[in-house]
């Protein structure tokens, strides 16, 4: 194939408006921006509103947002039913299972739901109840 075979595929739209090419083209004189005025004349940038003050700056701001911020890809007890009996759930064991989807910046098990199984749980955090229902279990929760 060769770049002069090359076709549009089938359907597709193929020509592109000739603006500002006479008056038969229909996009003529005025190349289709109308007469006079801002537009006809230049581009305006985003948001301008013609020199009344933009409504981005007329709102108030509030808050603001924490560069440092880490966030947790969380786990509850009960998802964790799918691994066997004395199994060790690690975040790599998490991704692998489907259970989350990213690492983020950690793992962070929760306690909502019950844990069957007695397993060693490794992440980057825990909640207190988590751990609670964990060693009932007869598991155990480590910090990595």
């Amino acid at each position: 194939m060769k770049l002069n075979e090359l076709k549009a595929s089938e359907g597709s739209r193929t020509s592109r408006k000739r603006i500002g090419r006479g008056t038969s083209s229909g996009n003529g004189k005025t190349a289709g921006r109308g007469q006079k005025g801002q537009k006809a004349r230049g581009k305006v940038r985003l948001g301008f509103e013609g020199g009344q003050m933009p409504l981005y700056r007329r709102i108030p701001k509030r808050g603001f947002t924490n560069i440092n911020r880490k966030e947790y890809a969380v786990v509850n007890l009960d998802r964790l039913n799918v691994f066997d009996d004395g199994a060790e759930v690690t975040p790599e064991a998490l991704l692998k299972a489907g259970i989350i989807s990213k690492q983020l910046s950690g793992v962070k098990v929760l306690g909502n739901g019950e844990v069957s199984k007695k397993l060693t749980v490794k992440a980057n955090k825990f909640s207190d109840s988590a751990v609670k229902a964990i060693e009932a279990a007869g598991g155990k929760t480590e910090v990595i």
